[in-house]
């Protein structure tokens, strides 16, 4: 690196980040040992962020846990990473490219919530609206967050819905769903084949959040007669890389391996 790091700086963030693998308290000696510090240094640098909030110390047994002033930060920092504020200028960027509307959904409760939609130039009249609910398992992107659930969520949130059938091509039986979902996360995208609406085509990808929980979706949605085989493998990339961007800004450390 070619910047000059302060040494300083850098073992008080060790210190700080030995809570990550550490959650209970520790010592002046713990931390010594464990950074192989002497224990002047370490005492100094403990004592500094107690001074300063970052550190709290137990009376009783005189050890250290991490203090309020990183719980401030953590809340600003939770903040920043606003999802609708992050995916916006990416959703633009896409209808830029595609010219297809995009969609950006939430989970909640065992539905999908819009909280971002953009129109392309050809605009279609689509059942999706921001602030709209609507069903998991046989909307794009409600089958892109199912399927990257646990699987003992699945089974449960299964067990939970009725699996109403909206188009004749809705997917009703659930073995057959549960099929269908372990093929999306393998191939890392799902389609909606006018099964919430007929001739309405969709492609949607999962977003993570920094625990590596599915957390939201992304989705371009056209008629079926705009979407044919070589338009799907087009759209579905550029859905999966939006997707994967998205993720990494709310901290996602690890890129699908599908894109």
């Amino acid at each position: 690196m070619a910047e000059r790091l302060i040494q300083s700086i850098e073992r008080a963030a060790d210190i700080l980040e030995l809570f990550l693998d550490f959650d209970q308290e520790l010592s002046v000696k713990d931390i010594s040992v464990k950074l192989g510090l002497s224990k002047s240094t370490v005492h100094g640098l403990i004592k500094t962020l107690e001074y300063r909030g970052y550190l709290q110390q137990n009376k009783d047994d005189l050890k250290y846990r991490l203090g309020l002033k990183l719980f401030e930060l953590g809340n600003r920092v939770s903040h920043q990473f606003d999802l609708g504020k992050i995916a916006r200028p990416i959703i633009k960027e896409l209808v830029d490219e595609l010219k297809e509307t995009v969609h950006l959904v939430v989970f909640e409760r065992g539905e999908v919530i819009y909280i971002e939609k953009l129109d392309g130039p050809r605009a279609l009249r689509i059942y999706s609206q921001v602030g709209k609910r609507a069903p998991i398992h046989c909307t794009g992107v409600g089958k892109a967050i199912l399927a990257f659930q646990e699987e003992e969520e699945i089974e449960r949130l299964l067990s939970n819905s009725d699996l109403e059938s909206y188009t004749e091509y809705t997917i009703t039986d659930k073995e057959e769903l549960k099929k269908h979902l372990l093929l999306i996360r393998e191939q890392g995208y799902s389609i909606d084949d006018e099964e919430i609406e007929l001739g309405l085509k969709c492609v949607a990808a999962p977003i993570f959040d920094h625990h590596g929980q599915v957390i939201a979706a992304i989705s371009c949605a056209a008629p079926k007669v705009r979407m044919d085989n070589l338009r799907l493998s087009e759209v579905s990339k550029q859905i999966q890389l939006a997707a994967v961007s998205i993720s990494q800004s709310m901290g996602y450390k690890t890129k699908p391996a599908h894109v």
